[in-house]
């Protein structure tokens, strides 16, 4: 009996995991889909600003590796098959990293309103 409880109780921990990482995996994968939009909607053309498309291939670069190092986390190596499905650009994928100078929300993904409380 006690041994039921204790297999039952790992099984609803593992499930529990399995769902907070499919969920991370989410929420990176929807930042990384928004910074390459974002790139995309802003063309590289002669009159285009230099400054910005820099800006959000940076920010693109980050997500990119933010997702990747999540994948990696999970046993998820192959990065050819993000690239590939995600469409990343390949000047995303040289600027792949952290950020040169981080700032506290450097793509902030939800407002402060729609936070969840601490727990603590």
């Amino acid at each position: 009996m006690a041994l039921d409880l204790v297999r039952s109780g790992y099984a609803t921990l593992e499930h529990e995991i399995a769902q907070e990482r499919a969920s991370a995996l989410g929420r990176l994968g929807r930042r990384l889909e928004a910074a390459l939009a974002a790139l995309a909607a802003c063309p590289r053309t002669a009159n285009s600003d230099r400054k910005i498309r820099d800006g959000l291939v940076e920010q693109a670069g980050y997500a990119l590796w933010l997702f990747v190092v999540q994948r990696e986390a999970y046993g998820l190596n192959k990065i050819d098959h993000v690239i590939q499905v995600y469409g990343v650009p390949n000047d995303v994928v040289a600027r792949m990293g952290p950020l040169a100078t981080p700032s506290i929300h450097p793509m902030k993904t939800i407002e402060v309103e729609d936070a969840p409380a601490p727990m603590f």
